[in-house]
C-alpha cells in the first residue's frame, strides 16, 4: 500500500477557475501529492487559512472579489512561514517582482507546465518542513528539562553531557529527517536509538538491522525483499525490513561498513522514499524514519573514498555523539553498582556491596569496550565471586585482567587530543607538575599505581616525586 508521500498538512489551491484547480489536483495527485485542498471563492480563502493549517499554498492572482494580491499580503502577515506560490497569466517582471517583495515564495506564469509546479510545490514543502524543524529545534534545545524523561529510562547516567544529549534527542526525535548515531563500540548506541523511536510519536515497530557483512543483494534482499522466483531459492514474495518497519523506525547498525553499491540505494530511500524489491520494476513508497549508527570515522572514510559524501550528509541531519565511559566517570559508581544489583539477580549470587573506593581505583582504566566492557568486568566479579570472596564488597583486584594490567603502569605517555590553552600568564613546569601529580592522587583515590599509569609514568618515579615533596615541605 502507498501512502501520502507529501505531506501531513494539506496543500491549499486557491483560483476561481474551477477546471484548473481540478488539473492541479490530478497533475499533484499523479506525483503522490495526495493532501490537497480546493477553493474556487476567493473571498472564502481567509477563512479556510485562520481556521486550518497548511504546507502551502498556490494562489491565483487575478481573481474577482478579493484578489491574489490582498490574500498573499493577509497571509505574509498572518503566517509568514507559509510557502505562497503565485500562478498567474502575467508574465510581465514588475508583477513578479512585487509579488516577491509581498512575501511569495515563487511566481509561475500561465499555462504551467506539470514539471515547474511540482517542482515549486516540492520546494516550498521542503522549505516550510525545515522552517518547522527549526522552530521546534529551537524550542527543544533551549529547554532545560524533558517532557519524556521515562524514555530514557533504560540509560543509566548523572552525567552533564548526557543530559544535555536526552535534550537534543527529545527535539529532533518527531523529525522525518535520518539521525546518525555516533560513538565508540559498547557506548550504548542502539538504546539512543530506541528512544529516538519512543519519541518520535511513529505507530509502527522499532526494527534493527546489522548491515557490516553485507553485500549488494543481500542489502536489497534485507532491507527491500524480493518478488518470488527474483533468484534461485526465492520460491515465496518476501517483504523486507523497510516494509516491516512501515510507520516506525529503521535502525542501520555500523553503516560505516555499508558497500558503495548499496549506499547508493539508501541514499535513493532517503532522498525519494522510494525502492524497488529484487525481481520487479514496481515502484514502491517507504513510510519509515531512518537511524544509523557507526563507531568509525565516516570523515575518514570519505576521504578514503568508501563512502558518499551525499550520503554522508543526508544521513548527518541531526547528529549524536555519544560519550565514551572514560568521559562520564562521574557515572561509575552508578553503572557498577547498576550491574552488580543486575549479574546478582541474573546469577542467583549475593548481592555485594560496591564501595566508591572501586569506581575511584577504576578511573585510570581507559575502558576501550565502554559500558558493555564494564558490565561484562562486574558480571565476571559477581559470577566469580562467593560470601567470603566478596564479604568486603567488590574491589579493584576482583575486576578482570584488563584493568590489573593498567594498573601496573606504563612509562609511555598518552599523546593529548587537544592543545592546553591557557590565559594570562603561563605557569611554571614545576607548577603544572605538582598540579597533575595531585589530581591523578586524587582522581585515583589515593592508589599510586593508578595515579601512576593516568600521568604516564611508573609507580617507582611517582613515589620519587612524591618522597622529594614530602621532604622539601
Amino acid at each position: 500500500m502507498e501512502f501520502q508521500k507529501y505531506p501531513e498538512k494539506p496543500v491549499l489551491l486557491i483560483d476561481d477557475e474551477v477546471d484548473v484547480l481540478q488539473s492541479y489536483r490530478a497533475t499533484l495527485q499523479f506525483n503522490k501529492v495526495n493532501n490537497v485542498v480546493l477553493c474556487s471563492e476567493s473571498h472564502k480563502a481567509m477563512d479556510l487559512l485562520s481556521t486550518s493549517e497548511f504546507s502551502a499554498v498556490v494562489l491565483d492572482l487575478t481573481m474577482p472579489q478579493v484578489t491574489g494580491q490582498e490574500i498573499l499580503g493577509k497571509v505574509h502577515q498572518m503566517n509568514p512561514g507559509l510557502p505562497v506560490i503565485v500562478a498567474t497569466g502575467s508574465s510581465r517582471i514588475e508583477v513578479a517582482v512585487e509579488c516577491m517583495r509581498a512575501g511569495a515564495f515563487d511566481y509561475i506564469t500561465k499555462p504551467i507546465e506539470e514539471a515547474r509546479l511540482i517542482a515549486s510545490i516540492h520546494h516550498a514543502l521542503d522549505i516550510g518542513e525545515l522552517h518547522n524543524e527549526n522552530i521546534v529545534l529551537t524550542k527543544g534545545v533551549m529547554k532545560r528539562t524533558l517532557d519524556h524523561p521515562e524514555a530514557f529510562a533504560p540509560i543509566l547516567t548523572t552525567n552533564a553531557v548526557m543530559k544535555a544529549i536526552f535534550v537534543y534527542v527529545e527535539a529532533i526525535a518527531a523529525s522525518p529527517r535520518p539521525v546518525l548515531i555516533t560513538g565508540e563500540s559498547g557506548t550504548g548506541k542502539e538504546g539512543f536509538a530506541r528512544a529516538v523511536h519512543a519519541l518520535s510519536g511513529r505507530k509502527g515497530k522499532f526494527v534493527s538491522v546489522n548491515v557490516a557483512g553485507l553485500d549488494d543483494t543481500m542489502f536489497s534482499d534485507t532491507l527491500f525483499g524480493h518478488r518470488k522466483g527474483a533468484f534461485t531459492g526465492a520460491d515465496l514474495d518476501r517483504p523486507g525490513l523497510v516494509e516491516q518497519a512501515s510507520s516506525g523506525t529503521l535502525f542501520l547498525d555500523e553503516i560505516g561498513s555499508l558497500e558503495m553499491h548499496s549506499q547508493v540505494k539508501l541514499l535513493r530511500l532517503l532522498q525519494e522514499k522510494e525502492y524497488y524489491q529484487l525481481g520487479s520494476d514496481v515502484l514502491k513508497y517507504a513510510n519509515v524514519a531512518v537511524v544509523a549508527a557507526t563507531n568509525e570515522d565516516l570523515r575518514a572514510r570519505m576521504d578514503q573514498g568508501k563512502f558518499r559524501n551525499d550520503l554522508y550528509f543526508r544521513l548527518k541531519t541531526h547528529h549524536i555523539r555519544i560519550p565514551p565511559l572514560r568521559e562520564r566517570l562521574d557515572d561509575l559508581q552508578m553503572l557498577i553498582a547498576h550491574f552488580a544489583e543486575e549479574a546478582s539477580r541474573t546469577l542467583g549470587k549475593p548481592l555485594p556491596e560496591t564501595p566508591p573506593s572501586l569506581a575511584r581505583n577504576l578511573y585510570g582504566y581507559s575502558f576501550p569496550g565502554n559500558i558493555r566492557e564494564l558490565q561484562s568486568m562486574i558480571f565476571d566479579a559477581v559470577g566469580m565471586g562467593s560470601l567470603d570472596h566478596l564479604g568486603d564488597g567488590l574491589q579493584a583486584e576482583h575486576v578482570s585482567a584488563p584493568v590489573r594490567e593498567a594498573e601496573r603502569g606504563s612509562e609511555a605517555c598518552t599523546p593529548l587530543d587537544r592543545p592546553f590553552w591557557y590565559t594570562g600568564t603561563i605557569p611554571k613546569l614545576c607548577d603544572v607538575e605538582d598540579f597533575l601529580i595531585r589530581e591523578a592522587i586524587e582522581k585515583s583515590g589515593g592508589n599510586q599505581s593508578l595515579a601512576a599509569n593516568m600521568l604516564g609514568v611508573s609507580q617507582s618515579t611517582l613515589s620519587r616525586r612524591l618522597r622529594k615533596e614530602v621532604l622539601d615541605s
